[in-house]
């Protein structure tokens, strides 16, 4: 295999030939973000010896919001336990079979139990800040256990079904109130056959990246070229017949049906979260 250069990783990022010319860093590290690619198809290898306590301090070591570290997760293992759960998330068969499923929780039941104890009023626990530094804690921290479940040749695949039927999730895994899951993460070992290295390309850079100020003059143009992109990556994919990325997206967005997920503030508000 061609060793990878800091161009070639960016163009089977983005496939858009913008980076034949580039040069920039290039660390293991950076090779393994860049190649990342979700995976659906996992073997029924075990994890290594105490892979989930080392992804859970992985997770643990991420940066968190004024140090309150609003979220919990819960480790699905039992195959019986795993049907269950992934019935309730778009009842998806790669949840099954990855040996680790987890469910990545706001928590603010921690703090909320800590004002009852220590007599404080917790009055910001019904702020929608507190919520969100809660998910983007739990977000950031599911990023540290994907690198490190990557680094061990592992795979993973991020499921916002875990929102799909969230009220009944919460009552299967009996999580309390002040509490709620806000997406899963399948970890396991991928399976190279149903598994062929195929990163699909992002964005453009200059979609995303604005320098300074905010300057969206080319989003046409950049748009156009992003279909252009994938609409050749799913053809090398065999995946006829596909919309491109803006008409799929645009209508994606346009329907009220979320696959359950549109009750999602009625769940947060029945279980405890006010989001003033």
């Amino acid at each position: 295999m061609t060793p990878a250069t800091f161009s070639s990783l960016v163009e089977a990022r983005y496939q858009n030939h913008t980076a034949n010319a580039q040069d920039g860093p290039h660390t293991p590290t950076i090779e393994l973000l860049l190649r990342h690619q979700s995976v659906r198809k996992f073997l029924s290898d075990a994890l290594p010896p105490n892979a989930l306590e080392m992804f859970v301090a992985a997770g643990q070591s991420a940066s968190t919001s004024s140090m309150l570290q609003n979220w919990s997760l819960i480790a699905i293992q039992d195959l019986a336990h795993k049907d269950a759960v992934a019935t309730l998330c778009g009842d998806q068969d790669f949840i099954r079979q990855a040996p680790l499923f987890l469910i990545f929780c706001t928590d603010l039941h921690r703090m909320s139990h800590l004002c009852e104890k220590y007599n404080q009023t917790g009055e910001a626990l019904d702020k929608l800040d507190l919520f969100m530094q809660g998910t983007l804690d739990a977000a950031i921290a599911a990023q540290n256990i994907t690198i490190a479940a990557e680094s061990l040749g592992l795979g993973v695949c991020y499921v916002g079904a875990a929102r799909n039927n969230a009220a009944q999730l919460a009552q299967l895994l009996r999580i309390p109130e002040r509490c709620a899951p806000v997406f899963g993460l399948a970890v396991g070992k991928p399976d190279p056959v149903s598994n062929p290295p195929a990163i699909k390309p992002r964005l453009p850079i200059g979609e995303v990246l604005h320098r300074e100020r905010w300057n969206d003059d080319r989003q046409d143009e950049l748009i156009a070229s992003y279909d252009d992109a994938l609409g050749a990556f799913y053809f090398g994919q065999e995946k006829l017949g596909r919309k491109t990325w803006s008409d799929h997206t645009s209508r994606h967005v346009s329907t009220t049906n979320l696959d359950g997920r549109e009750v999602y503030r009625t769940t947060l508000g029945n279980r405890g979260f006010k989001l003033d």
